[in-house]
Order: structure tokens, then sequence, then C-alpha cells
């Protein structure tokens, strides 16, 4: 793995204190506790991620499958937690397995049961390598906050009457433990009415399953609406990291 450039470390250790200024600011404003920030590497190289450790960094994001793990594999780095945050599909669930701490994307009743699948598969092989199982893998049920009439195709997220049947799926494996709920402001609207709807659904799951009360919501344009709505989790990734990489 190359080694980041002492310009890039400290570019990297100037927006994230900014970031971390930014949280501490609406956790204050909200009277409650700053949020864990999720810093989401998506399109950056892994001597970023590594960086990012050596700042305190201890949880990073990736929405897509290949990209995770091909990252995780070449950044080691101890005590690091992969968050998986984008759509996932089935077949990626055993890659997921073996390095994600928590999956944020769950929107439908075959992606946890190929989780779970995927978790115990997980842990067969490595008792059979002679190493330890893993602990359970955090799963966040995404809910879709559009109204109907702009609920297009092909954005991930279960519809908010789902919930408690998705949560339900959930809680019914072992090798899986329901963490709370996740969702993207809808585009076009005011994120403080969205996250106040988020929490709303967030109470609706702690009144079934008390311990689920985590709500991952707000990026870089909107964390303080998120942690004015109760956001435990927050997934910021271009205003710690700077404009994406150019996709070739």
């Amino acid at each position: 793995m190359s080694s980041t450039s002492p310009d890039r470390a400290l570019e990297l250790e100037q927006r994230l204190t900014a970031v971390k200024a930014r949280i501490s600011d609406a956790a204050a404003s909200a009277g409650r506790p700053a949020p864990q920030l999720i810093v989401v590497t998506k399109y950056f190289p892994a001597s970023d991620v590594a960086a990012l450790w050596d700042l305190g960094v201890r949880d990073v994001g990736e929405n897509k499958a290949q990209e995770a793990e091909a990252k995780a594999a070449e950044c080691a780095c101890a005590g690091l937690n992969w968050h998986f945050i984008g759509q996932l599909q089935t077949n990626k669930a055993k890659s997921v397995a073996r390095y994600a701490h928590a999956v944020h994307s769950v929107d439908r009743p075959g992606l946890v049961s190929a989780l779970a699948k995927a978790m115990a598969g997980e842990n067969l092989r490595r008792a059979e390598a002679g190493g330890p199982g893993r602990g359970p893998l955090e799963c966040f049920v995404q809910l879709d906050l559009r109204s109907e009439a702009d609920a297009a195709p092909g954005r991930g997220g279960a519809k908010p009457a789902e919930l408690l049947a998705l949560a339900d799926a959930v809680a019914q494996h072992r090798e899986l433990r329901l963490a709370g709920v996740m969702a993207v402001a809808p585009l076009g609207e005011d994120p403080g009415a969205a996250f106040a709807r988020l929490q709303e659904l967030s109470r609706l799951l702690v009144s079934r399953y008390p311990g689920a009360d985590a709500i991952s919501a707000g990026m870089s344009q909107d964390l303080e609406a998120a942690v004015q709505h109760g956001a435990t989790h927050l997934r910021i990734g271009s205003d710690v990291l700077g404009p994406r990489p150019a996709v070739r």
C-alpha cells in the first residue's frame, strides 16, 4: 500500500478537525452527545484510510462491494470498523461478512437471509481455520423517505410500512444484530422534515426492539439537521476527503 504524502495528510487532518467541530457544535445546539462519525472513503485510496486511522478515525464507510472488499484487504488497520452503506446485492453478502462491522442498507427480506447465511458460513470458515468467530453483523434497516409520487425505482430503501417486518426478519438470526434505522434525505426536500420522520420511525422500532435505537442519517450537506433529529451515526465523505476523484 502506498503512503499518503505529507501535504495530503495535513489536508485530511484539517478537514477532519473542521468536521468534528461542526459535529460538536451541532450536538451542543441539540443538547445531546456527539454522534459517531463514519468517514465515507468511496473512490479514495487505501492510503487515505490508513492516514485517517493515524488521525484517530476508527469507522469508515464504503458503498461499492468490490471496492470495499479490496480496500479492506489492503488496509488491515487494527481496530478499524468497516461500514457498508450502499445498495447490496445478495451475491455479495459472503464477501461483506468477511470484513464488515455493519451494513447500513438492509432493505429487503432476501438480503437479510443472505447476510445471515453468509455470517454463519464465515464463522464456520474461521472455526475450521482454528481462529475465533466474529461477532454479529450490525444491521440498519434502510428506509426510503420519498413520497410515493417521487419514489422512482433504482434507489435503495424499504417503505416505512415495511420497517417492523424487516426488523423481525433481522431479529430472528443470531448472526445479525438489529442496530436501528438508516435513511438519506430526499433531494429537494428540507432535510429537517425528512429526518424528523426518520426519528418517528426510529421510535416505532424502539417500541418493539428497545436496543435498536441507532439512527444512521446525515451527510456533509445536512449533518446539522440530522443531529437535531437524533442521529447517532453520521456518514461524512467529501467534507473530510475533498471532492471525489474522477471515476475512470
